[in-house]
């Protein structure tokens, strides 16, 4: 998240550039102030043009019965964008028809804990461990028969996308990945950070207690609401945007799978035994292969020009970085976002 000292850090550079100017076009013979930049493209044109995803889809996938939108023919390309948390869906809303436009098969499923997605049993285990969740997009595409899909996410989709891309490439066309390569290793998870970026995690923490746990369960609503506005500081998203969301919050296993989602990422609760294969090469930090594409946006702060994580993607890559957009980037520019999934598509 940008942080108050770097807003203030801008916001004092430019106060100073304004009177600088100021001051020598008063004085005589200064020469006149340079002409500002042109504008650069509305990278938010298109946001909040749609608001209905169309009649939700089920389908019986792996532990779950998993509810999805749909968008474009069937015979499309098949792309599977991914949310994260605390949103839903409705962040592909004006995404998933320009795609479908230009032809796409859009698979949009609501993870598990959000909205109608539902486990099949009572026994199952509220995991939100990150294997768990890709599993579950991969056990989504063998249901409904996609063997390959370009892959799209941001938060949690974007560490879905990159897991799946990492252990299942032969399930990937390609990947768009926002904040790029977000897979969690536990044993770094326990380093600390400094303590502005500490600062940055304080659910994490609040998640950790049985009061926050009960917290958020209370208070879900307007808890997920101050994320939105502390992750998109410029977005200024309405209360009917928020409320089209924070209907799947409602979810009887929502707050299951968020706190034990965040405990289970500072080895807090355990994971399942069947999951930790797949974790153990999840710790080693495996290369992705396949094409990909990774936004940078202002939340990702100092890793915005994705240069930590380059290394990572060792096949056909490209790193596009939105100056003035926040976490959630398809919902807040998605024409941007959609553009990445079709050019992905032809790398």
């Amino acid at each position: 998240m940008i942080s108050r000292r770097r807003f203030g850090q801008a916001f004092a550079a430019g106060l100073a550039a304004t009177s600088l100017a100021a001051c020598s076009a008063d004085a005589p013979g200064a020469a006149a102030p340079p002409a500002p930049p042109s504008p650069g493209p509305d990278l938010r044109a298109g946001s909040g043009e749609h608001t209905s995803l169309g009649e939700l889809k089920h389908v019986d996938a792996g532990v779950l019965n998993m509810a999805y939108a749909e968008f474009g023919p069937a015979t499309g390309q098949p792309v599977v964008l991914l949310h994260g948390w605390p949103y839903d869906p409705y962040s592909y809303v004006d995404v998933a028809p320009i795609l479908a436009a230009a032809g796409y098969r859009v698979i949009v499923p609501f993870l598990r804990g959000y909205g109608p997605t539902t486990f099949k049993s009572a026994q199952t285990v509220r995991n939100g461990q990150q294997a768990a969740v890709a599993l579950d997009v991969v056990a989504l595409m063998d249901a409904l028969k996609i063997g390959k899909a370009v892959l799209g996410g941001y938060d949690w989709g974007a560490r879905t996308v990159d897991i799946i891309a990492a252990l299942f490439p032969e399930r990937c066309k390609a990947v768009v990945a926002v904040s790029g390569y977000i897979v969690t290793n536990l044993v770094a998870n326990q380093k600390p950070l400094a303590p502005q970026a500490e600062l940055g995690w304080w659910y994490q923490y609040y998640f950790a207690t049985e009061r926050g746990r009960a917290g958020y369960a209370a208070n879900r609503h307007d808890f997920n609401k101050l994320i939105w506005k502390t992750a998109s500081p410029a977005w200024h998203f309405d209360d009917a945007t928020y409320n089209r969301s924070a209907a799947a919050f409602d979810n009887p296993d929502h707050v299951d799978i968020v706190v034990h989602n965040y405990r289970w990422r500072l080895s807090l609760a355990p994971g399942e035994p069947h999951y930790e294969a797949y974790e153990q090469k999840l710790a080693a930090g495996p290369a992705i292969t396949v094409p990909a594409i990774t936004i940078g946006s202002d939340f990702d702060a100092a890793a915005k020009d994705g240069k930590p994580y380059r290394a990572k993607f060792t096949g056909k890559y490209e790193h596009r970085i939105l100056d003035g957009i926040g976490h959630n980037v398809p919902q807040e520019a998605p024409r941007p976002f959609a553009q990445a999934i079709i050019d992905a598509d032809r790398m």
